[in-house]
């Protein structure tokens, strides 16, 4: 198929994770929470969720949340001071979404997870079964690392690949990123003028991991890399992936409309796919 019918099949999916980062939540100059857009958000999640459509948020913006709350500049290097931060900015983030979404008569859901939740049989079947259920009862789960007990965020990686296994989890249609640039480039475009933006990426080749290195901003973690990481386990599990600006909260409506925003990478379900072969490491081995 075409980029273009692809694009136009976007339009039928029906479970939908949504994935925003930090960057795109907070204000550049202060790092302090941008309320308008988190309204914005809210509206068309909610929106989606109205037209018949399943719907996921998977939201960064705890730690720096808290940062800003504890008065402490810049991103925490201490993980005990990380976690402090994530205890407070979570609460703090969960409220603002609660009493937004509210102002739609819309109910949402707590979910915080770990890669014990994953690694764990039990555990990992539970969390479907909450995802099941709130879906019936039409709630939007927001979803986040909890980074306050974790003690392996660099193994589960950031929010990023959270939102592509959270995907995989609930066999979901389609994963969307909101970052803050537009999609995948050739080169880092900060860096390089030359650098064009990718719409369409058929497989997730060499070439392109190769164009996925590069650095997180100030309040988030994920650079691109991370994303085409995303890709790689979006894709195998069946989901289609969409990497997007998030400045523009409208970019969610356009990508469901079948337009050309971002950079999409089309599913290819692998046939042997297994949601555990993403979770072991060195450090957790399979039992």
């Amino acid at each position: 198929m075409t980029e273009k019918e692809y694009r136009d099949k976007l339009k039928e999916k029906q479970r939908i994770v949504v994935k925003i980062g930090s960057s795109s939540l907070t204000h550049m100059e202060t790092g302090k929470i941008n309320l308008e857009k988190m309204e914005r958000l809210v509206r068309v999640l909610t929106d989606l969720l109205n037209g018949g459509r399943e719907v996921v948020l998977v939201t960064s913006g705890a730690v720096a949340a808290g940062r800003k709350t504890l008065q402490i500049a810049g991103r925490p290097e201490e993980k005990s001071v990380k976690q402090a931060c994530a205890a407070v900015g979570q609460a703090r983030l969960m409220m603002l979404y609660q009493k937004l979404f509210a102002e739609y008569n819309q109910v949402t859901a707590q979910i915080l997870l770990t890669k014990y939740t994953m690694i764990n049989a039990v555990s990992r079947e539970n969390a479907v079964n909450t995802f099941r259920e709130l879906a019936k009862m039409k709630v939007i789960p927001i979803v986040n690392e909890n980074d306050t007990v974790s003690t392996d965020e660099i193994e589960f990686g950031d929010n990023d690949t959270l939102s592509a296994l959270v995907a995989a989890l609930i066999k979901a249609d389609l994963l969307i990123l909101l970052s803050d640039i537009d999609g995948l480039y050739t080169d880092d475009p900060r860096k390089n003028k030359e650098a064009g933006l990718v719409t369409f990426v058929p497989a997730v080749t060499k070439e392109i991991l190769a164009m996925g290195k590069g650095a997180g901003t100030s309040v988030g973690t994920g650079g691109m890399s991370s994303k085409i990481t995303a890709a790689k386990i979006a894709v195998g599990c069946g989901a289609d992936m969409v990497i997007a600006n998030g400045e523009d909260i409208g970019n969610i409506r356009k990508i469901m409309e079948g337009k050309s925003i971002g950079t999409l990478f089309p599913a290819h379900r692998a046939e042997d796919f297994k949601l555990e072969d993403y979770l072991y490491t060195a450090q957790y081995p399979k039992y």
